[in-house]
């Protein structure tokens, strides 16, 4: 069902009044934390969700998965589970091993449980209040992990019926996780299959946030069909900001059965405002939504058109993700080169940035600026020292011959204005050291 969105000035004051009301915590050195409606690591250092949903609990075999989505630059996976009511129940064990492959691979792990999707609608749906149950069961397995996981308490917990008790359900499930002593970030997702175009989530978050005795919970927004629109995207994400309460887009696609979201102004909006995304889904669809694979047959080398966007695309993964500090053991910052002044007389300066670094691998970006006079190409190079290897680039043609990479402008980003830039991106593979080259640059 679809609604469109209309001005409720009222309710923003009411959500802003209740949140300042209880104020916001300190940042919890155990795990993740909220506070001024954004999220936080343990490090304190904030931490914006670029990543994707996996349907584990159907292909449980596919634990390559996570590597791959973390060798395409996510952040983050949110991790389909089954408390066992619908489908197979994903034991401890299992649990425990997904969260492992996260950590492994440098992945913030947003676990949920699917079997809640449509309840008061859908035939064998769970209540919330069982969905705790499950997490309870789970307590061991999840204790000492708040740094590396965040759980989603039940994905779309109402579909378009009888979720007049979304407010109050989600809000003693909230009590009762931090009762059984979950200290960790809980996610919570709108009624109406995820997507609330009755705004029950928008009106009541405030008061869900409020149950929370740690003020530890962010809300999760799944755009579909109803967000078919700039304006819809933004007036809804814009009163989560507005009202500082704390909200993501835990699934979203770029087409539906119910309507044709507008993905390109969800990733704008949501990177200009600081806002995090996961899209929906790696692999596996079925029942006619095949088109949200973002892979064909888990294959990374085999991105869908969709996942040539999500990952590649302006505003994408491959250009926003940052790694969670909480790895930075031994991932070094941005590797970023003093300024450069544009040469007096013309030409073009390069920028070299290790933008992302994992064991084996990392993702890199060049910034090419023009001098004092336009130009209409350019072409970067430089050579690697440390036996570096380009494995896939985006925004530039690029070849190499051993050590040496040369990339040269595309037919859409040569012709610069005088101190204007352009930028390409790039995956590569490191062993030992990972030193950035000196980069230089030709105009014509």
């Amino acid at each position: 069902m679809k609604t469109r969105l209309s001005a409720a000035g009222a309710t923003l004051l009411a959500l802003l009044v209740t949140v300042l009301a209880f104020g916001q915590p300190a940042h919890a050195a155990a795990g993740f934390s909220v506070a001024d409606g954004r999220l936080y690591d343990a490090n304190g250092a904030e931490f914006i969700m670029r990543g994707v949903n996996h349907a584990h609990t159907w292909y449980p075999q596919q634990t390559s998965s996570f590597a791959d989505v973390k060798a395409l630059g996510a952040n983050t996976v949110r991790v389909v589970l089954s408390s066992g009511d619908r489908w197979t129940r994903n034991t401890s064990a299992d649990v425990a091993n997904v969260i492992s492959l996260c950590k492994a691979n440098r992945l913030i792990c947003v676990l949920e449980v699917h079997d809640t999707t449509g309840y008061g609608e859908q035939s064998g749906a769970i209540t919330l209040a069982r969905a705790v149950d499950y997490w309870l069961s789970l307590a061991d397995v999840l204790s000492g992990q708040e740094r590396y996981v965040i759980v989603n308490v039940g994905n779309e917990p109402y579909g378009n019926q009888n979720y007049a008790s979304w407010a109050t359900d989600n809000a003693d499930a909230v009590k009762r996780l931090r009762a059984g002593g979950l200290t960790h970030t809980i996610m919570v997702d709108a009624p109406n299959w995820g997507q609330d175009w009755s705004f029950t989530m928008r009106d009541n978050a405030a008061s869900v946030f409020a149950a929370d005795p740690a003020r530890n919970t962010v809300f999760s927004i799944h755009m579909y069909g109803v967000f078919d629109t700039a304006a819809e995207i933004s007036d809804y994400l814009g009163r989560f900001r507005a009202a500082g309460l704390p909200i993501v887009v835990g699934e979203f696609g770029f087409n539906h059965s119910d309507g044709n979201p507008d993905e390109d102004a969800i990733l704008a909006y949501s990177q200009a405002n600081g806002i995090g995304w996961l899209g929906w889904s790696w692999s596996g669809n079925g029942g006619g939504v095949e088109y949200l694979d973002l892979a064909t047959n888990f294959n990374p080398a085999s991105l869908t058109d969709w996942g040539q966007r999500l990952f590649n695309g302006v505003n994408g993964i491959r250009q926003t993700a940052r790694e969670a500090s909480v790895f930075g053991g031994t991932t070094p910052p941005p590797t970023t080169p003093p300024p450069t002044t544009p040469p007096p007389n013309g030409g073009c300066t390069a920028t070299y940035t290790v933008t992302n670094q994992w064991q084996g691998g990392f993702q890199g970006e060049v910034r090419v600026t023009a001098g004092a006079r336009a130009i209409t190409g350019w072409t970067a190079g430089w050579a690697f020292a440390n036996g570096q290897r380009v494995t896939q680039s985006w925004n530039v043609a690029l070849t190499s011959s051993g050590i040496t990479v040369t990339a040269r402008n595309t037919d859409y980003n040569g012709r610069l204005a005088a101190g204007a830039s352009a930028s390409f991106g790039f995956l590569g593979s490191w062993t030992g050291t990972n030193s950035p080259p000196v980069v230089s640059c030709t105009a014509s």
